[in-house]
C-alpha cells in the first residue's frame, strides 16, 4: 500500500478544533483499529532509535484517550499505560509543534504531576504531536529524562525525532487504510455471495490442488446435504450411471488445466434425479501454474427432457418424410420410364427431392429464450456498487433477454468491472462516475462500460486473474468480443455479445 505525504496532517498545523473534543477523537480513534498496534515491531524499533538519537532512558508512542494514555511501543518503562490526568502528550498533542520542557519542576503546568513529584522523577520532555488525516489529536511520539535538560533537544534531534513522528503517523495510516480494505474486501464478497445466491445456478470455486472450498447457498438448497471437499465427494450426489465418465472427465481436464464441461444427473433433496450442465474454468498465476477453479451448476433438465422428447419425434417425422420421398422418387421414376421427353425432368425432380431428404437431416428443434432481463440483471448486480441515491452508476439503453446459462458468467465480468472500478477506476473517488449504455448492433448487443472523473488508468498487461476472467467469460462462455480503451479520462470497455448466446 503506498501512502502519498499529502495525505498526512501537515507537521506544522494545530488539530482541527471541530475534532478535538473527545466524541470526535473517540470516533476517528475507533476507525483506526488500533489495538492491532499494541507491541508493533515498526513502531518498537522507532522507539528504541528515538531513545537512542536523543541520549534519552525512555521513549514512547502514545495514544491519548478519553481517561488513559496507552503505550504502543514502549522503550525504557515496563508499563503499558497511565492516566491521562498525568499525561505530557496529551497537552503535546494539542500544539502545532514539538512541546519542550526543559525541567518540569520549573514549568507550573505539570510541577504537580505524579510523575514528576514520585519516584519516577521526569524532568525532562519532549513530544512531537501525532495527528489523524482528518486532523484529530491522538497522542506523541515523546522522549524522557530524569534529568532536566536547559538546552532541550539539538537541532539534528529535533530533527530527527520529528522524522520519526512522520514514520509513525504513516504506519497508523496504513494500518487504518489496511483494516478499511480488509473491511471493504469482505462487505464486497459478502455482496458476491449474496449475488451468487440470487443467481439461478450453483456456482462453486476450488483450489488448485482440487479441494472444494466455496458453494453458493443454492447448494444445499438444491441438493439437502453438505458441499464435498474433493472430487471423491461428488459420488453420492452423481447418478451411478454418470458417474464414471464424470469423475474421468473432471480428471482429464484438471490434468491438462483445460476448460471442463459435462451433463450428468445431480441427485436432488427430494431424492429425484435432474440433468445438470457443469462448467468449470482455471484461473493461473503468472508462472502458469494452475491455482483455483470456477465453476457453475445449471439445470437443464427440462431442457434436456424437451430435447429428447423433441428428438424423437423429430427422428419419426425425419424418418416418415423420407419414406415419402422415397416413395414420390419411385413414382417418378416409374411414370418416366419410357418416356425419353420426360426422362431429364425426372432426373432432375428425383434430385430435388433428394435434396430436400438430405435437408431434413440438419433440422433441429430450438426452445431456447431468455429467461431475464439484462438491463435489470446489470443494474441489480451494480446496486452494491452505487451507493443509495448517488447517482454514479447509470444503465441505459435498449435491453436484451438474459437466459440461465448466460447470466453466470455476465454476472462475473460486471462484477469484475467494478470492483476494479472500486479499487482503481472511477469508483475509488468520490466524483467519479461509470455508464452502461446498451446498443443493438445487427446480431449482437454492445455493452459499453464507460468511466469519468477518476485517476487516469495504466494499461493493463493482461496477466491478472481478473482480466483472464473477464476474457474467457466474455469469449468462451457469451461467444463474444471484448475491447478496452485507456482513456485518459477512465477507462472504457465494450463488449459485443452475440443475442443469440446471451438468450440461452
Amino acid at each position: 500500500m503506498k501512502l502519498h505525504e499529502s495525505t498526512l496532517w501537515p507537521d506544522d498545523a494545530a488539530p482541527a478544533p471541530a475534532l478535538c473534543g473527545e466524541s470526535e477523537r473517540a470516533k476517528i480513534i475507533g476507525a483506526h483499529g488500533f489495538a492491532s498496534l499494541n507491541e508493533d515491531p515498526e513502531l518498537a524499533e522507532i522507539t528504541g532509535f528515538a531513545a537512542r538519537l536523543c541520549d534519552a532512558p525512555v521513549s514512547l508512542v502514545t495514544l491519548v484517550e478519553a481517561e488513559r494514555q496507552r503505550f504502543l511501543a514502549r522503550t525504557g518503562v515496563d508499563i503499558d499505560e497511565t492516566p491521562r490526568s498525568t499525561s505530557f502528550c496529551a497537552h503535546a498533542m494539542m500544539g502545532a509543534e514539538m512541546l519542550v520542557v526543559p525541567d518540569a519542576t520549573k514549568d507550573p503546568r505539570f510541577a504537580g504531576f505524579e510523575l514528576v513529584t514520585g519516584a519516577f522523577g521526569l524532568r525532562f520532555y519532549a513530544g512531537v504531536p501525532l495527528i489523524s488525516i482528518e486532523g484529530a489529536p491522538l497522542g506523541a511520539v515523546c522522549v524522557i529524562d530524569t534529568l532536566p535538560r536547559p538546552d532541550g533537544l539539538t537541532d539534528l534531534q529535533r530533527q530527527g525525532l520529528t522524522v520519526l513522528a512522520q514514520a509513525v503517523k504513516r504506519r497508523i495510516q496504513a494500518r487504518r487504510e489496511s483494516r478499511e480494505s480488509e473491511a471493504e474486501h469482505a462487505r464486497r464478497n459478502a455482496q458476491f455471495r449474496t449475488l451468487g445466491d440470487w443467481l439461478p445456478d450453483i456456482i462453486w470455486s476450488s483450489d488448485g490442488k482440487g479441494r472444494f472450498d466455496y458453494f453458493s447457498g443454492r447448494w444445499e438448497k438444491v441438493t439437502g446435504g453438505r458441499p464435498p471437499i474433493d472430487i471423491e465427494g461428488w459420488q453420492p450426489f452423481i447418478h451411478a450411471d454418470d458417474w464414471e465418465a464424470t469423475y474421468a472427465s473432471w480428471t482429464a481436464c484438471s490434468a491438462r488445466g483445460t476448460t471442463y464441461e459435462a451433463e450428468y444427473r445431480l441427485r436432488y433433496a427430494d431424492g429425484g434425479w435432474r440433468w445438470t450442465m457443469a462448467r468449470a474454468l482455471p484461473v493461473r498465476d503468472e508462472s502458469g501454474a494452475i491455482v483455483r477453479w470456477f465453476g457453475t451448476l445449471t439445470d437443464v433438465d427440462e431442457k434436456r427432457r424437451q430435447a429428447d422428447s423433441s428428438g424423437a419425434v423429430a427422428h419419426e417425422m425425419a424418418h416418415r418424410i423420407k419414406n415419402i420421398f422415397a416413395l414420390i422418387s419411385g413414382l417418378i421414376s416409374v411414370r418416366t420410364r419410357g418416356h425419353e421427353e420426360l426422362r431429364a425432368f425426372g432426373e432432375n425432380l428425383v434430385g430435388t427431392i433428394s435434396a430436400l431428404g438430405k435437408a431434413q437431416d440438419f433440422v433441429q428443434f430450438s426452445g431456447d429464450q431468455g429467461s431475464g432481463d439484462l438491463r435489470d440483471l446489470i443494474g441489480g448486480l451494480l446496486e452494491p456498487f452505487a451507493g443509495e441515491g448517488s447517482g454514479r452508476i447509470s444503465v441505459e439503453g435498449d435491453t436484451a433477454p438474459v437466459g440461465a446459462r448466460s447470466a453466470t458468467p455476465l454476472a462475473l465480468v460486471v462484477h469484475e468491472l467494478a470492483t476494479n472500478s472500486v479499487k482503481y477506476g472511477a469508483l475509488s473517488v468520490e466524483r467519479g462516475r461509470v455508464a452502461i449504455s446498451l446498443e443493438p448492433e445487427g446480431k449482437h448487443t454492445v455493452v459499453r462500460w464507460v468511466e469519468s472523473g477518476g485517476p487516469e488508468p495504466t494499461p493493463s498487461e493482461g496477466r491478472g486473474f481478473g482480466t483472464r476472467l473477464i476474457d474467457m467469460s466474455v469469449t468462451a462462455q457469451l461467444d463474444g468480443e471484448i475491447e478496452r480503451d485507456w482513456r485518459k479520462e477512465g477507462l472504457a470497455v465494450t463488449l459485443r455479445l452475440s443475442r443469440e448466446k446471451l438468450a440461452r
